[in-house]
């Protein structure tokens, strides 16, 4: 099994090596890949589900509660995509921090939750459009969908048509495409602002009708609005496509932070915002489930504006559908260079520098299943990839503070005056002797410091960061679970917490490991509160996979055994690691580097 475990060389300025995709991404790009990708046509919706079945008048502090846990994320990926700026997203960096097992399962997850994320997006546009004709009768033909009755289908011919149509805009190339995505996303947020601004007006005209209720502000209580959070957490998921743009943006260490930030930033605030004027304007149990905000603005006599509200929604869901096309064929140009996929989907069209095969690949498939499937039943599957993918980030943010990878694979065969031996002449530097260390390793920590040497703090830390997982995935599964007997019930929140605490209090008192700085590009943003914002993280991604379901779960299962049988058969015996020998860092830097690198 060492295959599965085996790891390629972190992204380095020493390498030099130049990137084959167009460099043309600056902050305000990224930021509107993330706004476009993140605010989806669900907010229009979400908004009134939520306030009536679980937060009620405070549904504004869900929203921040679930940015705020988005943001956790969002810290963890930011550092990440700043030490590795190359193309794949997560799929990258578990395989630089956990190994090709964990990456290919997470590449794997991303492909289906982009192809069924982009084909549900697709599909929700024609309902988006069917009030502004009138309803769905009255939609032309060429944007109504169709019942086939041999086969009891209904299958959504303009769907189809829009997400070939984004398809062919983002093989035009990534600026190109970006532009129009940030156009888009534009008309997206002016919407939702004519909401703010003329609900404001109504609801300070009104007196906020909906807040003058005697079940005051948590109808529901507290375990509501914390249960509010957990479900429009989801509304938050997108961010991650700013990092998959990384080897394409001009100034990576400093634009990929800023683009996170300000993406989730912006997010959280207009959902608040939206949040915070619905809810007055109708009381909560008023709320239409359907159109809860053009409902709230009908109430006082402003039925027009359901025009407006609903050119938002389609906008909306055209910058998701670019938002959804865009990362996948990165992720699969990624796993194609590293061999895991045939090389066709690694190829880079020389005039418009995108890789157009793999963006025409995903383009057919996703408009394969909008044109012919119903697939919301699916949309649970979407959240695996992410919640997946948001966990491995957090984790490889705590292997890379604290055991970071110290071996390098060596592929290429070298001549014999740069051969690499373990003789006298080429043994690795010892830092320890040649270099006075002011933050040493091991902690000064009394109890620590006696059970804690050079020779067994990597594997310590290592099976510390395993029983933290683990005690993330006990603690989960044990609070989610009510059938549980109720001793058995606590018995197993305390056995996770347990773990829980005893990894963070052991990860707090060893130091992190100073290999860290070099470990990939420096200079760039840095993950704060570590190990304590990883762990956290950790954590709420674990109750949200826990708490998807089991049908869903099966439905996943059945695509990542398919995936782990194709890895078994052509990924691990195509990797681009499948021959490499791996060397220490330090001798591998001795003998690859000049002198003067080593001269203080």
């Amino acid at each position: 099994m060492k295959f599965f475990t085996r790891r390629k060389q972190v992204d380095s300025a020493r390498k030099n090596t130049k990137s084959l995709l167009a460099k043309e991404l600056n902050i305000f790009h990224l930021i509107g890949i993330g706004v476009g990708s993140t605010i989806g046509a669900g907010v229009y919706v979400l908004v009134g589900t939520v306030a009536r079945e679980h937060s009620g008048p405070a549904l504004a502090i869900s929203f921040l509660i679930a940015g705020l846990a988005a943001g956790l994320s969002g810290f963890c990926y930011a550092e990440l995509a700043c030490r590795c700026p190359s193309a794949g997203s997560a799929y990258h960096y578990s395989y630089i921090c956990l190994g090709e097992g964990v990456a290919w399962l997470i590449g794997w997850a991303l492909v289906l939750e982009y192809t069924i994320g982009s084909a549900a997006v697709a599909r929700g546009v024609t309902p988006n459009l069917a009030p502004i004709f009138g309803g769905l009768d009255n939609l032309p033909f060429f944007l109504s969908r169709q019942h086939i009755p041999g086969i009891d289908i209904i299958v959504d011919p303009f769907a189809a048509i829009l997400v070939l149509l984004v398809t062919g805009l983002l093989c035009l190339g990534i600026k190109e495409s970006t532009v129009v995505q940030g156009i888009v996303t534009s008309v997206n947020v002016c919407a939702l602002l004519f909401v703010v601004v003329a609900g404001g007006y109504i609801g300070f005209k009104s007196g906020w009708a909906g807040y003058e209720l005697p079940t005051g502000y948590f109808p529901f209580g507290v375990d509501g609005m914390l249960a509010g959070s957990a479900t429009v957490f989801f509304a938050y998921v997108g961010f991650d496509a700013v990092s998959s743009t990384a080897e394409e943006v001009r100034n990576p260490q400093r634009d990929l932070p800023l683009g996170i930030g300000a993406s989730l930033f912006l997010c959280c605030g207009i959902y608040m915002l939206v949040s915070i004027v619905v809810v007055g304007l109708v009381p909560y149990y008023a709320i239409d489930p359907d159109t809860p905000i053009s409902s709230a603005f009908a109430v006082h006599g402003m039925q027009w504006a359901a025009y407006i509200i609903n050119a938002g929604a389609c906008t909306a869901l055209i910058s998701a559908l670019m938002g959804g096309i865009l990362p996948q064929p990165r992720i699969l140009m990624a796993m194609a260079r590293d061999g895991l996929l045939p090389p066709f989907f690694c190829d880079i069209n020389k005039h418009t520098l995108v890789p157009v095969k793999g963006t025409i690949v995903t383009g057919l498939a996703a408009a394969v299943l909008a044109f012919s499937m119903e697939v919301s039943e699916l949309a649970g599957m979407v959240s695996v990839g992410t919640l997946l993918a948001f966990t491995m980030v957090a984790l490889s943010v705590l292997i890379l503070r604290y055991i970071p990878p110290n071996k390098i694979p060596v592929i290429e065969d070298v001549n014999e005056d740069e051969s690499v031996s373990t003789s006298e002449d080429t043994k690795p530097l010892d830092v320890t002797q040649d270099f006075p260390i002011d933050h040493p390793l091991i902690s000064s920590h009394p109890v620590i410091g006696k059970y804690v040497n050079e020779g067994n703090r990597r594997r310590l830390v290592g099976r510390t960061i395993a029983l933290i997982c683990l005690g993330a995935f006990v603690l989960t599964f044990a609070a989610s679970c009510l059938s549980f007997l109720s001793y058995v019930h606590f018995a197993l929140c305390g056995v996770g917490g347990i773990l829980l605490v005893f990894g963070f209090v052991f990860l707090s008192c060893v130091d992190q490991d100073e290999a860290r700085h070099d470990f990939g590009y420096s200079g760039g943003f840095i993950c704060p509160f570590v190990p304590l914002l990883p762990i956290t993280c950790i954590l709420i991604n674990s109750y949200l996979l826990i708490n998807l379901g089991l049908e869903t779960w099966l439905r996943v299962s059945i695509w990542l055994v398919t995936g782990l049988v194709i890895y078994v058969f052509y990924g691990r015996t195509h990797s681009s690691l499948k021959d490499a020998i791996y060397l220490p860092a330090s001798q591998v830097d001795q003998t690859y580097e000049t002198p003067r690198n080593y001269l203080a």
